[in-house]
């Protein structure tokens, strides 16, 4: 079975392509970095794992369709996908461009549109399937100056719920990772000091509104490709439109 994964040079992506060729999955790697997923699938063929680059923009939909042809014509039929790829563009929400929430929109959730409809419309007919978008936290507990990305990760959320409820009757199923703070580049780009950054998410900012991690510390990448990996396996057969935290306790349990 191949998986699909997008936003594969990112943090979190390429922890769970990682984890996904460790299970001994075919994986097509998908990512607009093309240097960077260049040397992430380099890295990961040279440790013996079945990873397969396709550079594509998710937010343009005639590219997506046209990869997703091809991954299939490949490699095989596409039977889990990951849609990780997502921007983060912060500031207060009076003073935001349009290119910041354009350009948020188009990744965040466009992207997830563009190839969940590509991918699962193939999935239909074989009927059987598997999603699992990565959002975040933000998508249900407010957070200041991060309107167009909690706002783009909620209708990611609610995007794939509701296609997961469409093609439930298919066999295919769609749940929701969404990740806290996490120790990426995304994560250390807010603070010019990246330890800074990591104490601010583990201690809080009450001039924010916004609690510590309860279990002190920020989430690994493979944290989250762990909760991943397990909505997509067989051990997640009877789960789906589901909406799985993994935060540390940040937001309390919301």
């Amino acid at each position: 079975m191949v998986a699909l994964v997008t936003g594969a040079a990112g943090g979190i992506g390429a922890a769970i392509v990682r984890r996904l060729g460790e299970e001994g999955t075919s994986v097509a790697a998908l990512d607009r970095d093309e240097k960077g997923l260049r040397e992430l699938v380099g890295k990961l063929t040279a440790d013996g794992l079945r990873v397969t680059a396709f550079p594509v923009d998710v937010g343009s939909s005639t590219q997506v369709e046209a990869v997703v042809e091809e991954v299939e014509q490949r490699l095989g039929p596409i039977g889990k996908l990951v849609n990780a790829a997502g921007v983060l563009r912060t500031g207060r929400a009076l003073t935001l461009s349009d290119e910041d929430w354009a350009t948020t929109f188009a990744v965040n959730v466009n992207g997830v549109f563009h190839v969940s409809r590509a991918v699962v419309g193939r999935m239909v007919p074989r009927r059987t399937g598997v999603v699992v978008t990565v959002a975040s936290n933000a998508a249900l507990t407010t957070r200041m100056d991060m309107s167009a990305y909690a706002a783009s990760k909620a209708a990611a959320t609610a995007f794939t719920k509701t296609l997961g409820l469409e093609v439930a009757a298919y066999g295919i199923r769609c749940n929701v990772v969404a990740p806290g703070s996490t120790d990426t580049p995304m994560l250390s780009a807010l603070w010019s000091d990246p330890e800074r950054a990591l104490r601010s998410s583990i201690d809080g900012n009450p001039g924010m509104y916004r609690t510590g991690i309860p279990l002190g510390k920020v989430a690994r990448p493979a944290d989250i490709a762990d909760a991943v990996a397990f909505l997509l396996s067989s051990q997640a057969n009877h789960i789906t439109l589901q909406h799985l935290t993994v935060d540390g306790g940040a937001t309390l349990g919301a």
